[in-house]
């Protein structure tokens, strides 16, 4: 838990939309977290950078989301939900992540509250995510919201083999 004086300190702020840097900096989040906790590498951090900078090439404002936390003025987290294919499959989130500066500090449970109630404003029915085992935090916070483990199965998506989980949430229900 993050002790209150320093919560007190800083200027913790959610934004949302493209920032300039967002797209290195969430790369950078995620390539430093999965390294030292999940041993990827750079076939990890790389499809982050990719397929985030693609995302962000044809974001549509109404159809997609994208937040970021800045704690005094620099991006620590963010969450994406990719509303392409919403009608049809589903609306995606992605990219969830705090730095170890912010966790405990209830960011996370915020980013989550504006990407779902994004959905709901849209009319998405469903929300999906890809994620692995072993992430508890994040997982409680998705199990708070709603979201159900719907498939597990044994994969490579992130460069290295794990127990790959897939999380759906019925925004009807």
């Amino acid at each position: 838990m993050m002790p209150q004086a320093l919560k007190r300190a800083m200027t913790i702020k959610i934004v949302k939309d493209f920032m300039p840097g967002c797209i290195g900096r969430i790369t950078e989040l995620h390539g430093a977290y999965y390294h030292q906790h999940a041993g990827f590498g750079t076939y990890f951090e790389g499809k982050v950078a990719a397929e985030l900078s693609e995302f962000l090439q044809r974001y549509d404002g109404n159809r997609d989301g994208i937040w970021l936390v800045l704690l005094d003025g620099k991006i620590e987290g963010s969450i994406v939900i990719d509303g392409l294919r919403a009608h049809e499959e589903g609306a995606r989130l992605r990219w969830f992540i705090l730095s170890d500066r912010l966790r405990g500090s209830g960011s996370g449970n915020a980013l989550l509250s504006a990407a779902v109630n994004f959905c709901r404003t849209q009319s998405y029915e469903r929300v999906y995510l890809w994620t692995f085992d072993g992430l508890d935090a994040a997982r409680h916070l998705y199990e708070k919201y709603g979201f159900h483990l719907i498939k597990e199965q044994r994969g490579v998506q992130f460069g290295s083999e794990v127990k790959e989980q897939c999380f759906e949430l019925l925004t009807s229900t």
